[in-house]
């Protein structure tokens, strides 16, 4: 038995458990491909080593910046994966990659500051800056001749106030991976106007086989001293309920910066069962993520194909990392919002739809799908969607 066959999907529990748009949230019948988290069950791994620390019946405080073990294991895999040379005593264990986006936008970010947050993009940047009383300034991040997000226009969205600019690598919907290329360009705007690097890396374990994934610490440690970088184990270890992330950076005052922002001394910080199961994920499951994305390939090829051939007036981009599909539905001349509710109504399938709410105003007359399940259930849902889209366009799209 494979850990990706569809047999593994077990939907009761799903129906119980999976919440944020997911099987517990929707009525019955309704198939969601929506927020990004996986159908199937984690590493075995990681369940055992959560039940061994549970055996010893001791849950007591643990340490303010977490477990030593723990911030070794995140630097050992963060070279041994991507290169990255970032010192376990530069690593802070936090409560989610969301909240680390978070942490990073107030250690740096003051009242007043503008963060360039690219539209689309998870909503989660411009959320962070403004929870900081930053501006986020919105720059609609189009993609070029050669497929890659076109940066070119990026220096004229800097003001006397821009203090940051977000990256999301791979990118959050589209699916891009960054070249060497584009990452020295962002880097020297960043070094000739001063600014820091929101950096986030949660869908770094995700990127197909056709494509490489450039950290931009491939630039080098000391280049790369103005980058606050999160990371997540949500999407490639399906453990969003454990709320694991960390972020990290290779300047000794910046973390220091990082860590007075995060409370984590006084009222926050991630619990102990999170950081065991954590700890179990990095270095002893990679082998369950690598044969996820092999899983994940597959299902990509296989919906973009179906939605760019079979489904009339549907375009699907073709992701190289993430296990996201981002699809352009303007012919049938729908919002994205009335798009899915329409689709969640009649054909019983929900998706994520473009707009201001999650990815930004760019994104509208476009939806997200997520990948991330069995081959049955991603067969059936895309099936339910071109029922849709032909019922819309005899409709006339409305």
């Amino acid at each position: 038995m494979g850990l990706f066959n569809d047999s593994n999907v077990n939907l009761d529990v799903l129906k119980k458990r999976a919440y944020n748009l997911r099987w517990a949230e929707v009525e019955e019948g309704v198939i969601p491909l929506t927020a990004a988290d996986p159908d199937f069950p984690p590493a075995e791994e990681i369940v055992n080593a959560m039940k061994d620390y549970i055996d010893e019946r001791c849950f007591s405080y643990t340490p303010k910046l977490g477990y030593e073990s723990f911030r070794k294991a995140i630097s050992n895999a963060l070279y041994e994966r991507k290169g990255e040379q970032i010192s376990w005593e530069q690593i802070l264990p936090v409560d989610s990659a969301a909240r680390g986006m978070f942490v990073i936008a107030k250690a740096f970010l003051q009242p007043g500051d503008e963060m360039i947050v690219f539209d689309p993009c998870d909503f989660l940047f411009r959320e962070a800056c403004l929870a900081a009383g930053g501006v986020p300034v919105m720059y609609p991040a189009k993609l070029n001749e050669e497929g890659h997000i076109d940066l070119s226009g990026i220096e004229s969205c800097i003001t006397p106030r821009t203090k940051m600019i977000g990256l999301c690598n791979p990118h959050n919907p589209y699916g891009k991976v960054y070249t060497k290329e584009d990452l020295d360009t962002l880097m020297k705007i960043c070094e000739k106007y001063n600014l820091y690097i929101m950096n986030d890396e949660i869908w770094s374990d995700i990127v197909f086989s056709d494509a490489e994934f450039n950290s931009i610490y491939v630039l080098g440690n000391e280049r790369c001293s103005r980058v606050l970088s999160v990371f997540g184990f949500s999407k490639s270890f399906g453990l969003a309920a454990l709320r694991i992330g960390c972020i990290y950076c290779t300047d000794p005052g910046n973390f220091e910066k990082l860590v007075n922002a995060s409370d984590v001394m006084s009222t926050a910080g991630i619990s102990s069962i999170s950081q065991i199961a954590g700890e179990a994920a990095v270095s002893k499951s990679y082998y369950w993520v690598d044969e996820f994305v092999k899983h994940l390939e597959k299902n990509r090829n296989f919906a973009v194909d179906y939605i760019n051939e079979e489904i009339p007036g549907l375009k699907a981009y073709k992701p190289q990392g993430t296990y996201l599909l981002y699809v352009d539905i303007r012919e049938t001349g729908m919002s994205g919002l009335d798009f899915t509710e329409s689709l969640k109504k009649h054909e019983k399938v929900a998706l994520v739809p473009g707009g201001h709410q999650f990815f930004g105003d760019e994104s509208e007359g476009h939806i997200r799908i997520c990948l991330a399940t069995s081959r049955g259930i991603l067969k059936e849902g895309l099936a339910r969607t071109k029922k849709g889209v032909e019922r819309i366009l005899a409709e006339g799209g409305r």
